[in-house]
């Protein structure tokens, strides 16, 4: 019988990972699911991650799939729901952070929530309610030229209050920085005030274990994944190394990249200047009709018993905006998401068991053409980004090791460390 305490919804795969691996750091075992399961949980564990890929379709589809989310998880006994979005709270105009952070709250009867990306381990702080990635503001952190959700300004409290109905406000580091108390007396003062949803500062680990204790009845937590490093004490528990313990690897190494981020750029190049073999993906030539896959995997059969392998479609910001003129935006990216899934799916049938997917979108696609499910989670590679294990249906039920990785989180020489950290 499970005995989960703390029921996630993230609204991508890389990001579900992520919110995952926090809360493994801080002692919860924790499974991650590849949408909504059609079965009770069988899992002994503290925490479930559902993992959807809801964050740039449309508003009503995104509130539809994480209702249902929040439905099973409350039917398998969580007491709290954590909706989790990107640290840099990637959104289009429309949501969908604003209306599924509603929809929730009116499923829930919550009157109010918090809302904050804050991610001081990945460089993702908020201060008076602007987002900084770095020591830049979010505008001019490069997410300005995201392809699908441009983020122009930093202002959360403009940026959420532009997507609800419900009156946005601050808690301000002051107010942080005072503790658990200090916090619990502005949400009462907002909440007398008609405010729904406060946007929260953070900039540092110590502002998120000081707000952690403040949210132990909060019905749903909003945020990014740095807040759950500050919520497993409320149920309980403390860190424990026993926590992410995942089976032994085995088989062969590879890693596909579809992300377009500044930080993955620097990975792919990073790789490519160990010297070991990477082949680049042309969108123009899939969409020729070039059946990419089949040159892709006759290109990296033979090399794969020598160490991992790179396949990537990963390009500067021009020249994804080249592609996407000539193929329209969502046809670009979804047919580079369907090549790289089943380039994947490809290379598991070689003996890759050990497999690094880069980018949001691309993660989901991947897992989902190799038939995985269920994930459990293990130690981290780096800030966000751990190792997982399942079981793949495109490797005939065996147990694949995998890390999913949000585009912009990792250090230049990810692609390499990983496999160690694994070995």
């Amino acid at each position: 019988m499970s005995k989960m305490v703390l029921g996630c919804i993230a609204d991508d795969f890389t990001g579900a990972t992520d919110l995952a691996n926090n809360l493994v750091r801080a002692g919860m075992r924790v499974v991650q699911t590849i949408g909504v399961p059609s079965a009770p949980l069988a899992a002994d564990v503290d925490a479930v991650v559902v993992a959807l890929k809801s964050r740039t379709i449309a508003p009503a589809d995104a509130i539809a799939q994480s209702l249902d989310a929040m439905k099973w998880l409350q039917a398998q006994g969580a007491q709290q729901i954590y909706f989790k979005y990107c640290s840099t709270f990637d959104s289009t105009a429309a949501g969908n952070i604003g209306p599924v952070t509603e929809a929730l709250m009116d499923a829930l009867g919550s009157d109010f929530t918090i809302a904050t990306p804050a991610f001081p381990d990945n460089k993702r702080t908020v201060f008076k309610g602007y987002l900084f990635v770095g020591d830049v503001l979010l505008n001019e952190s490069g997410m300005q030229n995201h392809p699908l959700t441009p983020m122009t300004d930093p202002n959360l409290v403009r940026v959420l209050q532009a997507q609800t109905k419900r009156e946005v406000g601050l808690i301000d580091h002051t107010v942080v920085a005072r503790g658990a108390d200090a916090v619990r007396e502005r949400i009462a003062e907002l909440r007398n005030d008609g405010v729904g949803v406060a946007v929260v500062d953070a900039v540092s680990n110590d502002d998120l274990l000081r707000l952690g204790p403040a949210l132990a009845a909060m019905p749903l937590v909003t945020a990014g994944s740095g807040v759950a490093i500050g919520l497993p004490a409320n149920f309980g528990i403390e860190p424990s190394s026993q926590a992410s313990a995942l089976p032994p690897a085995k088989g062969l190494q590879a890693v596909v990249s579809g992300s377009c981020s500044i930080a993955t750029n620097r990975q792919v190049m990073n790789f490519i200047q160990t010297g070991r073999p990477a082949m680049a993906i042309d969108p123009l030539r899939i969409a020729s009709g070039v059946d990419v896959t089949a040159e892709v995997l006759a290109w990296a059969a033979p090399l794969l018993a020598d160490g991992p392998v790179l396949v990537y479609s990963t390009a500067e910001t021009s020249a994804v905006k080249s592609v996407q003129g000539r193929l329209g935006v969502e046809e670009a990216g979804a047919m580079v998401e369907r090549t790289i899934a089943a380039i994947a799916r490809g290379l598991v049938a070689l003996g890759v068991r050990q497999l690094v997917v880069a980018g949001g979108e691309t993660s989901g696609a991947c897992v989902q053409a190799l038939g995985v499910t269920q994930m459990q989670i293990g130690p981290q590679i780096d800030p966000g980004v751990p190792w997982c294990h399942a079981l793949a249906a495109a490797a005939d039920g065996a147990g694949v090791h995998l890390t999913l990785k949000s585009g912009n989180f990792g250090a230049d020489d990810f692609f390499t460390k990983a496999f160690k950290v694994l070995a």
